[in-house]
């Protein structure tokens, strides 16, 4: 199993460095950079790397096919692993890192598809999406492996709680924000719609063509305070460590993010800052996923209370064996 979790994060590290350079492909405006080729570049897979665009949009690819690789080499050690404790089953790694096979192929088609349809806001948006998903099932193969933080959970049966239900929500409010923050940056004009911050140009209410973007701030503040209730929540009810741990971590890169969203409207949006922004958001992504996942299980000393406030009534060993 340690060699399957080592393997389950160098490519789910991989595969986060593989969005966040793809953020960059899109915040340089580099998405054709190989011309409407693919999966060559200009017919050729090893271009004369003469154009900033070209390199940028070539490295990404070059990115894509290692990945593409590390997860396919994910699959392979999983199977090869399937007899050992955990990695078979309904719950085991193998599941996950099947799945993550499945998203990393549908990912290079996606990728495809945005090159042919000449980069287009919707199919950019869809690529990021996919590429969350992938995230999601690769933090998944880490977790059930004992990554992550998930080495607590192993053993335990998932349970449904008020926390784990308040978890998934900040995940899905991260997601659809980084989604519009995707729509924010490619649809022309939306990234500059509103100037100021946190306000958009000083109103509450900004004009038709700024809906967009104050779409995004509207959910990032959502998130804010939604997290921000979690992680009180979670101290007053003592949810277990490693679940408090990583609320706290989830709230700090939100805290951070909301520093570089508005250096970077005040900065009139440098990439630099734009990237760092992707990157941070994609984060919080992965890290309120990790919570959502983990918030789902009993600590590993089986005395974590519930969401409702009430201990459990019997070992887990003793229901098991029921």
């Amino acid at each position: 199993m340690k060699s399957l979790r080592r393997m389950a994060l160098a490519t789910l590290t991989l595969a986060y460095a593989l969005i966040v350079f793809g953020a960059i492909v899109r915040i340089s405006g580099s998405g054709m950079g190989c011309g409407d080729h693919w999966p060559r570049c200009f017919g050729s897979w090893f271009p004369p790397l003469d154009q900033p665009t070209l390199v940028i949009e070539w490295t990404h690819r070059l990115l894509a096919a290692i990945t593409v690789a590390m997860v396919v080499g994910l699959v392979l050690l999983a199977y090869l692993k399937r007899r050992e404790p955990g990695v078979s089953g309904r719950r085991g790694v193998m599941g996950a890192a099947i799945l993550a096979g499945a998203l990393v192929v549908l990912q290079a088609l996606l990728g495809m598809v945005t090159v042919r349809m000449g980069n287009t806001p919707w199919a950019t948006v869809a690529h990021l999406l996919n590429g969350a998903f992938l995230l999601a099932a690769l933090a998944t193969t880490a977790l059930r492996a004992g990554g992550l933080g998930g080495a607590s959970t192993l053993g335990t049966l998932p349970t449904r709680t008020r926390a784990a239900r308040g978890s998934a929500a900040a995940a899905a409010i991260a997601l659809v924000t980084v989604l519009f923050g995707g729509l924010t940056a490619k649809i022309p004009g939306a990234n500059s719609a509103c100037e100021g911050f946190p306000l958009c140009r000083g109103t509450i209410l900004p004009a038709p063509a700024q809906h967009i973007q104050f779409t995004h701030r509207v959910l990032a503040f959502l998130l804010f305070l939604h997290v921000l209730g979690l992680m009180i929540g979670f101290a007053k009810r003592r949810e277990s460590l490693v679940v408090v741990r990583t609320v706290r971590i989830a709230f700090a890169l939100i805290l951070v993010q909301i520093v570089i969203a508005a250096g970077m409207v005040e900065m009139h949006l440098p990439p630099i800052m734009r990237s760092l922004h992707q990157a941070d958001g994609i984060a919080i992504w992965l890290t309120l996923f990790a919570l959502a996942w983990l918030s789902r299980f009993p600590n590993a000393h089986g005395t974590r209370e519930s969401a409702t406030g009430r201990a459990p009534t019997q070992p887990l060993a003793a229901s098991v064996a029921r």
